[in-house]
């Protein structure tokens, strides 16, 4: 292989990395808005009592914190 081929091979296996790190934060954020919509589906279908709605408000303000964290390691995941 010659000096040519083994930079580009290498770039290549550098873009793979950044597409990998990149989908597994993806992913992570993918799970947390599930996670949600699966509160806010269940507060609108039931009748939730103010501590219960303090609860899920608590939980959808963690699961935002979290998201927001993810954004920002991928905004640092730089090419």
């Amino acid at each position: 292989m010659t000096k040519k081929q083994q930079e580009y091979k290498k770039l290549l296996e550098e873009q793979l990395h950044w597409c990998r790190e990149r989908d597994s934060i993806l992913e992570k954020i993918e799970v947390k808005l599930h996670e949600m919509k699966k509160i806010a589906e269940y507060a609108r279908e039931d009748e939730l009592t103010s501590f219960e709605i303090e609860r899920l408000n608590f939980q959808l303000n963690e699961l935002k914190s979290e998201i927001q964290s993810l954004e920002k390691q991928l905004k640092g995941v730089v090419h």
